[in-house]
């Protein structure tokens, strides 16, 4: 299950391109054929050729390489740790800071939850502007929150991919006429196409696990 993470042609063989292929027939006897030519003229010589000792030089680099590079990392030991560390002790002491003076924390929380339930369906977005300049794109979206207050939620600029960016909005300033209006604008790099961007609306409140804890979410397009 770990393949994708942990392949590296030091410590073994790949067969294909890594992507998913279904059940394409021409696919299946292409890597079949890469199968057996990796079998005859890579592993079984590393396996099988040895020095004057008997000892198969090759296939011991490899798998030492192997057990020095990828048991550290891929192992129940590491997986427990990094679990505790990341995700069992900071759950406890969110425990512990919402429990405080009688769950005061907590009311709050669950205030904050209620208000979502209530006025998240007042949101909504505006007119969105892109220019480009300079090598940098530079996004302002009006953004109406309705009777939600702005600072219970969180507007972003995301765009999806191998790699997916977030990026805050920060606002400019009220939208005339329009209670509970704002202008929001956010500044990026340009390598990617401005319409790989969208703005979204995401729940925000401290120490609270979006979307763990609070669901919703609204998309500009």
């Amino acid at each position: 299950g770990w393949w994708a993470e942990a392949y590296s042609s030091d410590v073994g063989w790949a067969l294909g391109d890594g992507r998913e292929d279904d059940n394409d027939p021409a696919w299946d006897a292409a890597e079949a054929e890469e199968l057996y030519r990796k079998l005859e003229q890579e592993i079984i010589p590393a396996f099988y050729t040895r020095d004057e000792r008997g000892i198969p030089a090759a296939w011991l680099a490899r798998m030492r390489e192997s057990m020095a590079r990828l048991t550290p990392q891929f192992s129940a030991n590491r997986s427990v740790r990094e679990y505790t560390e990341r995700i069992y002790l900071p759950a406890a002491q969110a425990y512990l800071e919402r429990a405080a003076d009688n769950g005061a924390l907590g009311r709050q929380v669950a205030a904050w939850r209620q208000e979502l339930e209530r006025h998240w369906e007042t949101l909504h977005f505006g007119e969105m502007q892109v220019t480009t300049q300079d090598g940098q794109h530079r996004f302002e979206i009006e953004v109406h929150f309705g009777q939600l207050n702005p600072e219970a939620a969180r507007v972003e600029l995301y765009a999806d991919g191998t790699a997916p960016e977030r990026l805050e909005m920060r606002p400019l300033r009220p939208l005339p006429g329009s209670p509970g209006g704002f202008a929001y604008a956010a500044t990026i790099a340009a390598p990617r196409p401005a319409t790989d961007y969208t703005a979204r609306i995401v729940p925000q409140f401290h120490n609270v696990s979006v979307p763990l804890e609070a669901t919703p979410i609204l998309w500009q397009r």
